[in-house]
């Protein structure tokens, strides 16, 4: 008979207020850090996969809902600190971090500077703090022309509705899932997200060069309709790495965790289980 699956709610007291956490499942411990259109909940279909195997925990980064607001916003140099005052709270030894775009920022540094307690990092739809331009092997050219025509894919998707980090094709395949990725997104109420972008970009300053040392086991998963993340970043960085590799899934846009959750997830597990 299949034991009960444990969960917690918790809050953690931090210096801008408190940080909510959501600890599901039993064994080793793998952390989810949002993007900048989710929170705690975004990570539902892997919660539910990943639980039986492993501690799963998921956060709101401070200033999204049900995280406390932080006056004038937030600050993305701040999320490694959670992220490690969080570990430290749960008395983690040694930690899988996965990060969805903006949750790069986070796990990327968290792991840079913890590297011996970070067993496996997967990086989703995001270069996290590695400067996007400077990881094109074509010198920015490259990156310039897919950045021209996926701010056009944009604005063509607003115009009907589509959220540019769901995409027109997994908004045509999948509705439903595409108006709870809407919703979720909305929960975060009054947070200035565009004053967040323009502090993302200015913190992603790191070169490819500055990871020559690093080698934590990464994967970097990438949706090849991604029109905010140059999927083809994924594998550029990835070969720059010691102990990287790098995976795209063909039909899946900036969201590859939600819209097709159960391929994700298998490329994820697999990745762990070659990391345990």
């Amino acid at each position: 008979m299949q034991r009960p699956i444990q969960r917690m709610v918790g809050k953690l007291e931090r210096p801008f207020g408190k940080l909510h956490y959501e600890v599901t499942g039993s064994g080793p411990a793998l952390i989810f850090a949002h993007g900048l259109g989710g929170n705690q909940m975004s990570w539902w279909q892997q919660v539910a996969h990943f639980a039986p195997h492993y501690t799963c925990v998921a956060f709101a980064h401070r200033g999204f809902a049900p995280s406390d607001p932080v006056a004038g916003g937030p600050d993305a140099a701040d999320y490694a600190g959670d992220l490690a005052a969080l570990i430290e709270h749960l008395k983690f030894t040694d930690v899988r971090l996965v990060g969805q775009s903006m949750g790069g920022w986070t796990v990327l540094e968290y792991a840079i500077t913890n590297p011996t307690r970070v067993k496996a990092l997967v990086l989703s739809s995001t270069s996290g703090t590695i400067d996007r331009r400077s990881a094109d092997p074509s010198g920015g050219d490259r990156y310039d022309s897919w950045l021209k025509d996926a701010e056009a894919q944009i604005v063509a998707g607003l115009a009907h509705g589509i959220h540019p980090a769901v995409g027109a094709r997994a908004a045509e395949r999948s509705p439903s899932l595409h108006l709870l990725y809407k919703s979720i997104d909305e929960m975060a109420g009054p947070l200035d997200k565009e004053k967040l972008r323009d502090n993302l970009r200015r913190t992603a300053r790191r070169r490819t060069s500055d990871l020559k040392d690093f080698r934590v086991p990464t994967l970097l998963i990438a949706g090849g309709r991604d029109v905010v993340f140059p999927p083809f970043l994924a594998s550029a960085i990835a070969a720059t790495l010691p102990c990287a590799d790098a995976q795209e899934m063909p039909e899946s846009g900036h969201s590859p965790y939600f819209d097709d959750a159960a391929t994700f997830n298998r490329l994820v597990e697999r990745f762990l289980g070659l990391h345990a």
